[in-house]
């Protein structure tokens, strides 16, 4: 590799662990917000607000990988036009197809990055987060216990207590079941105690009330009965659904697993031949947008040359190019959720994208000959 090659892929690499780091933390502020506020305010732990924040890194660095991509180089192309330094080697000879080959290796490498993210790490964080999101839903404790407000574990269910004891006692509670449309069910108690018990190997919660008052209305006879209770136990676990645990998805699996029949991966997952052909190569096809993106960045202002007035309308035509093609990208994918075996739809943007870049790079090289052309 020539020293000029090996420093501009040097400038490129620095310049994109710039980028990538300021938007991962630009992206990252706008979601910690609101898994802070919906963890927190459900009784979590910082370490587990923590952990969910690590969990989802992977989907938000597939996600900002290629902007970092093209703003590396765009950035590192523009810097060396200013300082003449493409101008210099292309006085030495180099054309324009020289000029690329670092940034092409520059791609290959995000590609690579991509490729890790996509294939291996991104499904495995999935599939983690997945489940210690039903390990939270299972931990009715942590919903119970919160003093002074209205709270929700499900749909139909709404519990209160006043104030929580240093002791773990829990005073003036109020339980409210109304999951059965024929009947609602409100209980309420001065005290209540949230009691663990083992029963068959399997752990569980039960709420003690005790001194209280239990109020059946027949929603459709409209009948109100009422019945007072010295002590009632009552199994936290009917609170919520005895499935909390999401199936498996086609989204927590490893590339390899779906060289497999996809036939009982359908059947196990629940997904289409089509979902699943789409899921594995947008994999493939994140990985080769990333080359796009920064041979984009690079052909379109090489393709501008120096000016005095900067390269704004440069910028701004290669972000429109990139915006364009990764809007292509959702489009191609409703074909291929339809019918499987019109997966290769998913790789036209970026066969479209490398069209333009070789149109851009041919028209640098012989810029003389296309006016000529275009005169004729």
């Amino acid at each position: 590799m020539a020293k000029f090659d090996r420093y501009m892929l040097s400038q490129l690499l620095v310049l994109f662990g710039f980028f990538a780091l300021v938007l991962v933390a630009v992206f990252w502020i706008n979601r910690a917000v609101v898994l802070f506020d919906r963890l927190i305010g459900d009784g979590q732990s910082a370490m587990v607000f923590l952990e969910f924040t690590a969990l989802s890194l992977p989907k938000l660095i597939t996600t900002v990988l290629p902007l970092a991509a093209f703003a590396s180089s765009v950035y590192v192309t523009n810097r060396l036009n200013n300082e003449s330094e493409l101008t210099v080697m292309s006085a030495t000879g180099s054309g324009p197809w020289r000029l690329a080959r670092p940034v092409l290796l520059y791609g290959v490498i995000t590609a690579l990055m991509m490729s890790i993210l996509s294939h291996v790490l991104l499904p495995t964080a999935q599939a983690q987060l997945n489940e210690r999101e039903a390990d939270i839903s299972r931990n009715i404790t942590s919903r119970l216990l919160k003093e002074g407000t209205f709270l929700h574990p499900t749909n139909g269910v709404t519990f209160y207590t006043r104030t929580i004891g240093d002791d773990g006692v829990l005073r003036d509670v109020f339980l409210s079941d109304r999951r059965d449309p024929l009947e609602e069910i409100t209980y309420t108690a001065s005290e209540a105690y949230l009691v663990r018990n083992d029963t068959g190997g399997q752990t569980g919660t039960t709420l003690i009330m005790v001194d209280g008052l239990a109020q059946r209305l027949d929603t459709e006879n409209k009948q109100l009965s009422t019945a007072k209770f010295q002590d009632f136990s009552f199994n936290i676990k009917s609170l919520v659904n005895s499935d909390v645990t999401k199936p498996t998805s086609i989204l927590h699996m490893k590339s390899h697993e779906f060289f497999t029949d996809w036939d009982l991966i359908s059947e196990d997952t629940g997904a289409t031949k089509g979902q699943i052909a789409e899921e594995l190569h947008v994999r493939f096809a994140q990985a080769l947008f990333c080359i796009i993106a920064a041979m984009i960045g690079f052909s379109t202002l090489l393709l501008g040359g120096f000016s005095r007035l900067g390269v704004w309308r440069e910028i701004i035509v290669a972000f429109v190019l990139l915006i364009f093609i990764d809007g292509l990208r959702n489009t191609v994918a409703a074909p291929v959720l339809q019918d499987a075996d019109m997966w290769p739809m998913i790789y036209l943007p970026s066969a479209l994208g490398a069209c333009i870049v070789v149109g851009m790079l041919t028209h640098a090289s012989a810029p003389r000959w296309w006016r000529r052309r275009v005169s004729v």
